[in-house]
């Protein structure tokens, strides 16, 4: 009996060990998916302009000093708004790969709406004008735009005496 409670316990062991290895591993990888979404929302302070998980910048050593620290923070199990204030504090507003939307900054995101609907409304306004003239040009001519009806009646009396023959 004490063989078999020997092999249980052996068995109990391996299967824990195992599990324990899965778990880690997988937390690991929750982990480093976790890091390269917050370092996505980042650009690279080495003048590359790239986001900070994409730099491929040949010898960047800027990129790998802020990946390591990216990934204490998140070890650390650190929220997304410290991680953020810290890299903001470190950097400057320009670490952002994008502007927030709050502030100033949602002026920066909603200016190309504005100026699509302030673009349209200037078309519409145009193209009524442009017609509203030409309907009020020719209603108030009763016929073609700049000519006189006394111009236009000598020109159908030179038009019939020439075509006469």
């Amino acid at each position: 009996m004490t063989k078999r409670r020997v092999a249980a316990f052996s068995l109990v062991i391996a299967l824990s060990a195992s599990s324990g290895a899965v778990l880690s591993s997988r937390a690991l990888a929750d982990q480093t998916d976790r890091a390269k979404q917050i370092g996505g929302k980042f650009m690279c302070m080495c003048d590359c302009n790239q986001v900070l998980t994409q730099c491929n910048h040949v010898g960047c050593t800027t990129s790998a000093s802020m990946l390591k620290e990216l990934d204490g923070w998140v070890a650390r199990s650190d929220s997304e708004t410290v991680i953020t204030s810290a890299f903001v504090q470190e950097f400057g507003t320009k670490v952002y790969a994008e502007p927030p939307r709050s502030g100033l900054s949602l002026v920066a995101w909603s200016l190309p709406t504005v100026y699509l609907l302030l673009g349209t409304l200037l078309v519409i306004f145009v193209i009524w004008r442009w017609r509203s003239r030409a309907m009020a040009s020719a209603v108030s001519l009763g016929g073609a735009p700049g000519i006189s009806p006394q111009d236009l009646e000598n020109a159908r009396r030179r038009v019939a005496q020439e075509t006469e023959d």
